[in-house]
């Protein structure tokens, strides 16, 4: 590939990308540097690098994973809104996005795509947000219209982890996982009364009445979504 010229950089739209997988990284600074209107500006691993390379190269563009070494990657998310409210968020993730888009689109993200699309929706997922549209697909941006509409069509199973806050969905989901209180704990850097305290706080929402309870109900969750 023939390197762009100076003019062409200049004109670029700066690309931020925020992934603890250095191969991945590697790919998608490949693929955004391949088009002539975008440039990669800089790269992080975990949470904390990017809110210094933000700063640092004030990208048009944040791309971020969900799974961060240091940190959820609604969390971070929600702190790149809160110090950079200017800056587009796209998250991208091996995560099924019935899991995370409506959640990431309600903490200010501005797009979700699978890390398993192709390089072609990717760069329109980038072109998207830059344009400044938001970019989902088809499937959630139905359920989301539909949310917001109030829709009293057929209810998902298990759509009742909606009620749940975005700390609680993945102590949730981690428990779902087969994960002890102490492993959740270490995984999201909480201490174990936090996690705890998070527990209560799904048994009540969810109407369970003890941890046995909690643990098949959110098991069961887990299988539905394999």
């Amino acid at each position: 590939m023939a390197p762009k010229s100076s003019d062409q950089k200049a004109s670029s739209k700066r690309v931020l990308i925020v992934d603890d997988h250095p191969v991945f990284r590697a790919g998608l600074t490949g693929l955004v540097g391949m088009e002539p209107d975008l440039a990669v500006c800089g790269e992080a691993h975990d949470a904390a690098q990017a809110m210094e390379a933000i700063a640092r190269f004030k990208p048009d563009l944040v791309m971020m994973d969900m799974s961060l070494p240091d940190k959820s990657g609604l969390e971070a998310l929600k702190d790149v809104r809160a110090v950079h409210p200017q800056i587009p968020v796209l998250m991208i993730s091996m995560h099924d996005e019935t899991l995370y888009a409506e959640r990431v689109i309600r903490a200010g993200g501005r797009g979700y795509i699978m890390k398993q699309e192709g390089p072609e929706k990717v760069i329109q997922a980038i072109r998207k947000v830059l344009a400044g549209g938001i970019s989902v697909s088809d499937r959630i941006s139905t359920l989301i219209l539909d949310a917001l509409a109030g829709s009293q069509g057929p209810k998902q199973e298990g759509a009742s982890v909606t009620k749940l806050t975005d700390r609680e969905f993945e102590v949730y989901r981690l428990v779902g996982q087969g994960k002890e209180p102490q492993e959740v704990a270490r995984l999201l850097h909480l201490s174990v009364k936090t996690v705890d305290t998070h527990r209560s706080q799904i048994k009540r929402k969810l109407g369970l009445k003890n941890n046995t309870e909690l643990v098949h109900h959110a098991t069961r969750w887990a299988g539905e979504q394999a």
